[in-house]
């Protein structure tokens, strides 16, 4: 199938053809993949997570019933169900490990594990790994507090089931590169189970492209300002790399690209996947690494230098949200399924999988794309090299002013090289690999070629 259309395209000055461009089409499958997902199957898994009455990460590991044992058991039970129409692809396991008492948040030496599915890819010479989690602890008001019920319906259920259907629907398929499902453990008591998952990944030198975070994606409703948004959610990326060298900081310098870090391409590119997938449902790109002085399970991934972002409901409800189960002066406090938006859910998990599957299907990215800079000229000369594995079937190039934060126009080319009649001085501009079906890798922004 050949490569059905590509976004709109303005008359440019090109020295390489230009295919006629028109507005991008939906790949069916992918289409198919996003009506399959039902708010009652992710009303049922958030209901099933709260009954094992708490998911602390320090609470019962024994009982069958309740607690965070219980939990993870039944997680790598749905996994294993799943892998039944896998065609023996997706595996499943509890990835233990040991947290050392550290005088804060955990008070003694204490066994944790990160329930994982990995969904093999199809192209052995294709070592790309996309990660997709929700952390499975709860907690209510007294974080140290490992008895009491702490239901995490939206905290973080929504984003556990979010992963699960993503895992169950996606695993039916197949894809060339690895996807891994993890829900992990000890986010509320200092992130322990991402940064586990992220350090191991550095120390095997994992080629992770891309991790999508999902925590507290199923609410619509905020607290005090009773503000009601379904048709919003929140995107959370880094712009300076924390792992930028002194080198990488100085171009980043020369060429201003501060608003251009791979996690804010990563960024940009699901809000046009889910934009184009998810009806009634708008990404808003929030320009920081996570809410006002706090953080999630993304972070210990970016801070090993992998490309990673939060998503997150536009409206959070602190009543329901690190709040012991109570009644005062007629306001329900605690974090349960009944002050859940489920529609919303649907529509979240939605473009978890438009993205996802996107950019598994896709080439990779092209390599070094660079940007010639020896001649002043009111033209921009693009150019960069093939990408490793199978040729594309072409290349994308996204142009945007300098005064603005998303891309604006693209052009489609089937070459390398492309000169293009937009100043270097007044634009941005990035490039991605394309398919057959339409799939665009991650975007590259250009660096300065001599």
């Amino acid at each position: 199938m050949k490569l059905q259309k590509i976004l709109y395209l303005l008359p440019l000055v090109l020295s390489t053809p230009v295919i006629n461009a028109q507005a991008l089409q939906n790949d069916p499958e992918i289409s198919k993949m996003v009506s399959e997902i039902k708010a009652s199957s992710l009303e049922n898994t958030v209901v099933k997570l709260v009954s094992f009455g708490t998911r602390h990460t320090l609470s019962d590991t024994k009982s069958k019933t309740r607690g965070i044992g219980a939990a993870q058991a039944w997680v790598k039970s749905e996994f294993d169900k799943y892998a039944l129409e896998s065609n023996g692809r997706l595996t499943s396991k509890i990835d233990y490990f040991t947290i050392k008492a550290d005088g804060r948040r955990i008070a003694v030496d204490s066994q944790l594990g990160n329930v994982m599915a990995t969904l093999k890819g199809t192209d052995p010479t294709d070592d790309r790994i996309f990660i997709i989690s929700g952390h499975l602890d709860s907690r209510v008001t007294d974080v140290m507090n490992t008895t009491a019920d702490a239901p995490g319906a939206n905290d973080d259920g929504s984003g556990v089931a979010a992963m699960m259907e993503l895992a169950k629907i996606m695993s039916k398929r197949s894809y060339p590169c690895t996807i891994i499902f993890v829900a992990v453990t000890g986010e509320e008591q200092g992130l322990y189970g991402a940064r586990h998952l992220a350090e191991m990944a550095k120390a095997e030198k994992w080629n992770i492209v891309a991790m999508l975070n999902n925590d507290m994606i199923g609410n619509s409703l905020s607290s005090g300002t009773r503000l009601s948004n379904n048709t919003k959610v929140r995107v959370f990326s880094e712009t300076i790399p924390y792992l930028e060298t002194e080198e990488e900081a100085r171009m980043r310098k020369s060429i201003n690209s501060d608003n251009d870090s791979p996690s804010r391409q990563l960024a940009r590119y699901i809000k046009t996947a889910t934009e184009q997938y998810v009806p009634q449902l708008e990404v808003e790109l929030v320009y920081r690494n996570d809410r006002f002085l706090r953080g999630g399970d993304h972070t210990p991934f970016s801070q090993n230098g992998f490309t990673a972002i939060r998503m997150c409901e536009m409206n959070e409800n602190y009543d329901h949200q690190h709040q012991d189960l109570r009644t005062e002066k007629g306001v329900k406090y605690g974090d349960l399924p009944e002050f859940m938006d489920f529609d919303y859910l649907r529509k979240t998990t939605a473009a978890n999988l438009a993205s996802l599957s996107n950019l598994a299907s896709a080439p990779r990215s092209p390599r070094n794309v660079g940007i010639e800079v020896k001649d002043l000229t009111n033209f921009s000369t693009l150019v960069w090299e093939a990408p490793e594995g199978k040729a594309p079937y072409g290349y994308q190039i996204l142009i945007r002013s300098t005064a603005d934060s998303q891309w604006q126009k693209t052009i489609f080319i089937k070459e390398t090289k492309a000169e293009i009649a937009y100043s270097k001085d007044n634009f941005f501009f990035a490039v991605q690999a394309v398919d057959e079906l339409g799939h665009l890798s991650l975007a590259v922004f250009p660096k300065p070629i001599r």
